[in-house]
Protein backbone atom coordinates (compact mmCIF):
# COMPACT_ATOMS: atom_id res chain seq x y z
CA UNK A 1 0.00 0.00 0.00
CA UNK A 2 2.79 2.53 0.58
CA UNK A 3 4.26 1.77 -2.54
CA UNK A 4 0.97 2.94 -4.13
CA UNK A 5 0.94 5.97 -2.62
CA UNK A 6 4.31 7.16 -3.38
CA UNK A 7 3.35 5.85 -7.12
CA UNK A 8 0.37 8.48 -6.59
CA UNK A 9 2.00 11.27 -4.92
CA UNK A 10 5.09 11.25 -7.67
CA UNK A 11 2.03 11.15 -10.52
CA UNK A 12 0.55 13.89 -9.32
CA UNK A 13 3.89 15.90 -8.56
CA UNK A 14 4.57 15.24 -12.16
CA UNK A 15 1.00 16.75 -13.54
CA UNK A 16 2.04 20.32 -13.63
CA UNK A 17 5.08 19.79 -15.05
CA UNK A 18 3.36 18.15 -18.13
CA UNK A 19 1.06 20.53 -18.41
CA UNK A 20 3.17 23.44 -18.51
CA UNK A 21 4.88 21.39 -21.51
CA UNK A 22 2.21 21.30 -23.51
CA UNK A 23 1.17 25.52 -23.22
CA UNK A 24 2.33 27.25 -26.02
CA UNK A 25 5.23 29.42 -26.25
CA UNK A 26 5.00 33.10 -26.69
CA UNK A 27 4.67 33.71 -30.78
CA UNK A 28 7.69 35.37 -32.24
CA UNK A 29 7.85 38.87 -33.65
CA UNK A 30 7.22 37.95 -37.29
CA UNK A 31 4.31 35.80 -36.37
CA UNK A 32 2.86 38.16 -34.15
CA UNK A 33 3.25 40.78 -37.28
CA UNK A 34 1.28 37.76 -39.59
CA UNK A 35 -1.80 37.63 -37.32
CA UNK A 36 -1.96 41.92 -36.41
CA UNK A 37 -5.51 41.37 -38.17
CA UNK A 38 -6.66 38.54 -36.22
CA UNK A 39 -7.63 36.91 -32.90
CA UNK A 40 -7.18 33.80 -31.38
CA UNK A 41 -10.63 32.43 -30.98
CA UNK A 42 -9.84 28.79 -29.34
CA UNK A 43 -8.13 25.89 -29.81
CA UNK A 44 -8.16 22.05 -31.56
CA UNK A 45 -5.89 19.34 -31.93
CA UNK A 46 -7.23 18.55 -35.25
CA UNK A 47 -8.08 20.64 -38.51
CA UNK A 48 -9.57 19.14 -41.53
CA UNK A 49 -7.41 19.30 -44.43
CA UNK A 50 -9.49 19.64 -46.70
CA UNK A 51 -10.83 22.97 -45.92
CA UNK A 52 -6.92 24.20 -46.00
CA UNK A 53 -6.45 26.72 -48.80
CA UNK A 54 -2.90 27.15 -47.94
CA UNK A 55 -0.28 26.98 -45.52
CA UNK A 56 2.70 29.47 -44.93
CA UNK A 57 5.92 29.01 -42.55
CA UNK A 58 6.18 31.89 -40.72
CA UNK A 59 9.66 30.74 -39.00
CA UNK A 60 10.52 28.14 -36.78
CA UNK A 61 8.20 28.79 -34.05
CA UNK A 62 4.79 29.34 -36.59
CA UNK A 63 3.00 27.67 -39.30
CA UNK A 64 -0.10 29.41 -40.70
CA UNK A 65 -2.99 27.38 -42.26
CA UNK A 66 -5.73 29.94 -44.42
CA UNK A 67 -8.66 28.05 -44.43
CA UNK A 68 -10.66 31.73 -45.56
CA UNK A 69 -9.80 35.41 -46.09
CA UNK A 70 -11.48 35.52 -42.53
CA UNK A 71 -9.76 32.62 -40.67
CA UNK A 72 -7.22 30.61 -40.23
CA UNK A 73 -4.78 28.57 -37.71
CA UNK A 74 -1.87 29.02 -36.47
CA UNK A 75 0.70 26.26 -35.53
CA UNK A 76 3.64 26.20 -32.95
CA UNK A 77 5.55 22.94 -33.64
CA UNK A 78 5.74 20.67 -30.44
CA UNK A 79 8.17 21.94 -28.33
CA UNK A 80 7.70 25.12 -29.71
CA UNK A 81 10.23 25.93 -32.13
CA UNK A 82 11.25 23.28 -34.93
CA UNK A 83 14.78 24.46 -36.72
CA UNK A 84 14.04 23.06 -40.45
CA UNK A 85 11.37 25.81 -40.41
CA UNK A 86 12.21 28.72 -42.59
CA UNK A 87 10.12 30.91 -44.84
CA UNK A 88 11.55 29.65 -48.39
CA UNK A 89 10.77 25.72 -47.50
CA UNK A 90 7.81 24.21 -48.13
CA UNK A 91 5.75 21.48 -45.96
CA UNK A 92 4.93 17.53 -47.38
CA UNK A 93 2.48 16.07 -45.08
CA UNK A 94 1.23 12.97 -45.23
CA UNK A 95 -2.62 12.45 -43.64
CA UNK A 96 -4.80 9.24 -43.23
CA UNK A 97 -7.35 10.55 -41.61
CA UNK A 98 -8.20 13.77 -44.21
CA UNK A 99 -7.66 15.85 -40.83
CA UNK A 100 -3.95 17.27 -39.77
CA UNK A 101 -3.44 16.89 -36.00
CA UNK A 102 -1.19 17.85 -33.46
CA UNK A 103 1.56 15.09 -33.26
CA UNK A 104 1.41 14.55 -36.87
CA UNK A 105 5.49 14.59 -38.51
CA UNK A 106 5.72 16.82 -41.70
CA UNK A 107 8.53 16.66 -43.48
CA UNK A 108 10.25 19.88 -44.64
CA UNK A 109 11.96 20.47 -47.89
CA UNK A 110 13.31 22.92 -50.16
CA UNK A 111 11.16 22.77 -53.33
CA UNK A 112 13.91 23.11 -56.21
CA UNK A 113 16.24 21.15 -55.29
CA UNK A 114 13.69 18.55 -53.61
CA UNK A 115 16.09 17.98 -50.43
CA UNK A 116 14.62 17.05 -47.45
CA UNK A 117 15.47 19.63 -44.18
CA UNK A 118 14.08 17.80 -41.50
CA UNK A 119 10.92 17.04 -39.81
CA UNK A 120 8.25 18.57 -36.94
CA UNK A 121 6.19 17.52 -35.10
CA UNK A 122 2.67 19.32 -34.78
CA UNK A 123 1.77 21.35 -31.82
CA UNK A 124 -2.28 22.38 -30.78
CA UNK A 125 -3.34 24.46 -33.75
CA UNK A 126 -4.90 28.00 -32.47
CA UNK A 127 -8.24 28.91 -34.95
CA UNK A 128 -8.05 32.68 -35.44
CA UNK A 129 -10.79 34.88 -37.09
CA UNK A 130 -10.04 38.39 -38.51
CA UNK A 131 -10.87 41.18 -35.89
CA UNK A 132 -14.20 43.31 -36.70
Amino acid sequence: MRYLTLATALALSAAPASAAEKAPAPLSDQAREALKDYEPVGTTSCIPLSQVRSSQIVDQTAIIYRVSSSRLYVNQPAGGRCSALRKDRALVTRVVTGNLCSMDIVRVIDPPMRMEYGSCPLGIFTEYQRKK
